[in-house]
């Protein structure tokens, strides 16, 4: 992870009596100089703050009124994120005789009035909350946090807060360190944020602060042990529990046979991330992720001719709520490598700049990293890839040494299998472990050991469904063989007969031949989806032919054979 956002709270962690720590100030310079956008998120009123800061410069934004205001260094005018104080809350409270003064949108009083606060609030019926700092406490409208006024104050500045650090010493600030991808408690601060914080800098006061964003800065990159365990999830274990796993931090290969489910699994990653709102690049030589932009902030950019240029892919790079999807499918194979030469150097070059897009994921990997002269168009400081590939031997070693994770679907070759279980560390691979990877299902997949979380063995699981459907490019897979055990055999009355498919070619070619009587009760019986679901792992084709079935027998014949044709031949016609 890169470090682009410093966010920090004021009393108590970088400033102590009203003063700002002058070994902060020097580091908080230096963040400058390093590119770091620095923003102040605090709970105090902006006009009591602004007197204490020797230099606005020192931030490019400032966040008061614990996330309810909002200062922009060349905008004079503070904005509001949130309403201002009730004017029925004030009035009650003059009248009861609690002091307290009103910020922009805050109204502040004493802790030991919380009683009496609290009761006003409920009488009103207003829609407020009371948090404590301290020996004080704040009412503001419910929502308004530290953690969404730096979403805001963020967003303004064009960063991502999944390149964000946060650090805070009080109850307040939590969700301060939640809404950053890294969230850091002072060791002199509150004890329950300490137990949720990711990381707690030791010492006695902000000195220590300042040596530990200097060690950051000197660093380039967040230590992979401070990074906080945001889960995936992949699947199901084979007990019926959930299967979780880490990817930030880093570099994942999916592999299998050409067929058995690589891209689904890829895809399934890709939502997930996307959904959490990471910036993704997805580099898609065949056209396989198309649908992904169904999702929020994916744009799919299809490039059409070999000279294309890469200004509008930049662009889209440099927002970090946008993911991308470039399609290479309609350029010729041999054009490609230096295309995504290109595409990686740019990206590679955005990431060291900007911190994002936070994920590359390169599919047929083994064709653009397969030498050495490629490997280094993948960053090892800063990670976040997932490679997929059917040849694993075929990667160059530099990128195979630095995986971090490796998730595998069926492989039926023993050469790539053997390739595959030799980068597993430490534990020598089980002489079984070829039969299990050549024995997987469609749907099936395993983890093989070196993960932390998961430990020295080899994890099986069933794939969890994915949001949008899988595109299964124009003919990509009409004649992928599935094994002999799984192919479709036309039976009557129990007895095989000699029709047979063991690709979707031959399933088109068999389908208009088999008598009326065998095609009736495979339809009866619901053969066709399940094969389609179960063996080729095609489940939107698998519903459409289940509905089908469930309709009009005179025509399904036919309703069948289009609905795959369209789906596998169609687009490319």
């Amino acid at each position: 992870m890169r470090i682009r956002v410093l966010a920090l709270d004021f009393d108590n962690t970088i400033a102590v009596n009203d003063r700002l720590d002058h070994d902060v100030a020097v580091v908080l310079q230096e963040a400058r100089g390093s590119g770091v956008l620095r923003v102040l998120v605090t709970g105090r009123i902006l006009s009591d703050l602004l007197p204490l800061l020797p230099s606005r410069d020192l931030f490019d934004a400032i966040v008061a009124e614990n996330g309810a205001v909002l200062q922009l260094p060349h905008d004079p005018h503070p904005i509001a994120l949130s309403r201002g104080p009730d004017a029925a809350l004030v009035a009650e409270l003059s009248r009861l005789g609690i002091a307290h003064r009103c910020g922009i949108c805050i109204v502040e009083a004493a802790a030991a009035a919380s009683h009496d606060v609290l009761t006003i609030v409920q009488t009103l019926g207003l829609h407020h909350g009371i948090s404590f700092n301290r020996d004080r406490l704040m009412v503001l409208p419910h929502g308004v946090t530290k953690g969404e006024g730096l979403r805001e104050a963020v967003w303004r500045l064009g960063a991502s807060l999944h390149n964000a650090l946060a650090i805070g010493d009080a109850e307040n600030d939590k969700p301060l360190l939640d809404a950053c991808e890294v969230g850091v408690a002072v060791g002199w601060g509150s004890e329950a944020l300490k137990r949720g914080a990711d990381h707690v800098i030791q010492g006695s006061g902000p000195p220590a602060v300042a040596a530990f964003i200097r060690d950051l800065l000197a660093r380039g990159t967040v230590p992979p042990d401070l990074v906080r365990r945001r889960l995936l999830r992949v699947g199901t274990r084979e007990n019926g529990e959930p299967l979780d796993g880490v990817i930030r931090e880093r570099d994942v290969l999916v592999t299998g046979d050409s067929g058995s489910g690589k891209s689904w699994i890829s895809g399934l990653l890709c939502e997930q991330l996307i959904l959490k709102d990471y910036s993704v690049c997805i580099v898609d030589p065949e056209g396989d992720y198309a649908n992904l932009n169904a999702l929020p902030g994916v744009i799919v950019h299809r490039l059409d001719h070999e000279t294309d240029s890469f200004p509008d892919l930049e662009r889209i790079l440099r927002q970090p709520v946008l993911s991308l999807v470039v399609d290479l499918s309609a350029i010729q194979a041999g054009a490609k490598p230096a295309m995504v030469k290109t595409l990686l150097e740019r990206v590679n070059a955005l990431r060291r700049s900007l911190g994002f897009p936070h994920f590359i994921v390169l599919d047929e990997a083994h064709y653009f990293l397969g030498g050495p002269d490629y490997a280094q168009l993948f960053d090892r400081e800063l990670g976040g890839y997932l490679l997929v590939t059917y040849r694993v031997t075929d990667l160059s070693p530099d990128v195979l040494s630095a995986t971090d994770a490796i998730i595998a679907t069926r492989v039926t070759n023993r050469r790539q299998a053997a390739g595959l279980l030799a980068l597993v560390p430490a534990t020598p691979p089980s002489s079984g472990w070829v039969d299990i990877l050549a024995g997987l299902a469609i749907g099936e997949a395993v983890v093989l050991p070196g993960t932390p979380e998961l430990g020295n063995v080899l994890t099986r699981f069933r794939l969890a469904p994915r949001l949008t459907p899988h595109v299964r490019h124009r003919q990509k897979y009409i004649d992928v063989v599935v094994r002999p055990e799984q192919e479709f055999v036309f039976t009557l009355q129990g007895r095989a007969t000699p029709w047979r498919a063991r690709t979707l070619g031959e399933f088109l070619a068999v389908l208009p031949q088999v008598s009326e009587e065998v095609f009736r009760g495979h339809l009866a019986r619901g053969d066709f989806h399940r094969w389609v679901e179960n063996v080729l792992g095609d489940r939107e084709l698998g519903e459409a032919i289940r509905l089908i079935e469930r309709g009009d027998a005179s025509n399904a014949r036919n309703f069948i054979l289009r609905t795959v044709y369209d789906r596998y031949l169609g687009a490319a016609t």
